[in-house]
């Protein structure tokens, strides 16, 4: 099936792109924020001006946050949510990746609306649930589904131990009592037990969900290591140790669910790498879930380091592909051997069209953290002069699109760091 590819980049940004900064960038990094406390900003190395990064930081967080587009909504005073309003829901996505942007730049009072709204509506207090977040809600906050999706969870214990960190927990909400709460229930489970693990506990994995079919495999835009390593240091929930095997054991996923030429990967996969090989499953595929993947391998790199052998390696491979695609023009649909997908997933109501999509341009750009190639500054460049406006055939995605972009530049400005306790 031949898919019409739709660009959202306006011929005066492409004349930018054409003009960047002229500076050369300096070799990857070879120690991790968490040993040395530094971040690297990488466009202020390209030659962009702290002025310019900061008022495009800001510009972003208007959109997102405040402008006509917002996804952001406060509720009452002292409750807000994030929305995807393309599908008029919120999801535990959204409010958590909101929470890890509020307490990275600052904003207590928008991280705390967040986590009240979260825990009134979302989190199960109690069943075989308990503690653990249902996925989607009305934005009036009666539920969509009761089940969670594991990845929600992982950014909620992170940011609720960051803002522990941050902020103290002497306040109106006890973060880091927050934190233990969804840890000590969603770990608590016994085999058979219905809610199930956040992590499997055979494979050390992530689930995609914690129970039913969802439970026997994983979604490799889940694996955050570094964020394991997070709660080994902080999280005072007696799994130090299994914390950091979950980091190592995700880090070699990613060596097996990553394609060795390509580096692309499908949405889904088994424990072992290897693809879901499930009729009419759309999983087998680079998809809208794949694009976190080389933004989150980035993460790991800028904050751990511990793998920066390979990561280096994958961040040419994944970057040599979408050049040969062109910087420009490389569509948001693949499958993991780099050849053209027959159907794609839908966005929205909107056709099946395939899109040279900002979230994929912000996430192949924040990679460049860890290149080597010749052309990594080409990606930051384009993503740079990219403007977050509706596509040809109109389709426009504040929520999705706009968060992989507000997250690129956090990291590739030096600003998405590991908030340590003062």
């Amino acid at each position: 099936m031949a898919m019409m590819l739709l660009i959202a980049t306006t011929a005066s940004a492409l004349q930018i792109s054409k003009n960047p900064p002229s500076k050369q960038l300096k070799a990857p990094w070879n120690k991790g924020g968490m040993q040395t406390g530094k971040y690297r900003n990488i466009l202020a190395e390209l030659g962009y001006t702290q002025k310019q990064i900061d008022e495009r930081i800001n510009q972003v967080c208007y959109e997102l946050f405040e402008g006509p587009d917002k996804i952001y909504f406060e509720v009452g005073d002292s409750m807000g949510y994030i929305s995807d309003v393309k599908n008029n829901d919120a999801r535990t996505e959204g409010m958590s990746y909101g929470m890890m942007i509020a307490v990275q730049l600052g904003r207590k009072d928008m991280f705390d609306r967040l986590w009240r709204w979260s825990k009134k509506y979302m989190q199960h207090q109690d069943g075989d649930l308990k503690g653990y977040f249902a996925w989607s809600c009305r934005t009036d906050g009666r539920r969509n589904a009761q089940g969670p999706a594991s990845d929600g969870e992982l950014y909620y214990i992170t940011s609720l131990l960051f803002a522990s960190n941050l902020w103290g927990n002497n306040g109106d909400i006890n973060y880091l009592a927050e934190a233990q709460f969804i840890l000590n229930n969603v770990m608590g489970h016994k085999e058979g037990d219905r809610g199930g693990n956040l992590i499997n506990m055979e494979h050390k994995l992530i689930t995609f969900v914690p129970s039913g079919w969802g439970a026997n495999y994983t979604d490799p835009s889940y694996h955050l290591p570094a964020f394991y390593e997070v709660w080994a240091r902080y999280a005072n929930d007696g799994r130090s140790e299994f914390w950091k095997e979950c980091a190592a054991a995700s880090r070699a996923y990613l060596h097996k669910a990553t394609h060795p030429q390509t580096g692309l990967n499908n949405d889904y996969s088994n424990f072992d790498g290897s693809a879901l090989p499930r009729r009419g499953f759309m999983g087998s595929g680079f998809r809208f879930d794949s694009w976190r993947v080389p933004m989150n391998i980035a993460l790991d790199y800028s904050w751990s380091c511990a793998d920066r052998e390979w990561q280096n390696d994958y961040a040419n491979r994944i970057q040599n592909f979408f050049y040969s695609q062109g910087v420009e023009t490389f569509v948001d649909q693949y499958n993991a051997d780099g050849t053209a997908v027959t159907d794609t997933l839908r966005a929205g109501n909107y056709p099946k069209n395939l899109r040279h999509s900002l979230g994929l341009v912000a996430t192949t750009a924040a990679v460049s953290l860890a290149a080597t190639n010749p052309h990594r500054a080409e990606f930051i460049n384009h993503f740079w002069a990219s403007e977050h406006k509706p596509y040809a055939d109109g389709y426009f995605d504040a929520y999705y699109d706009g968060l992989l972009q507000l997250f690129a530049y956090l990291h590739l400005s030096g600003r998405y760091r590991v908030i340590e306790k003062k």
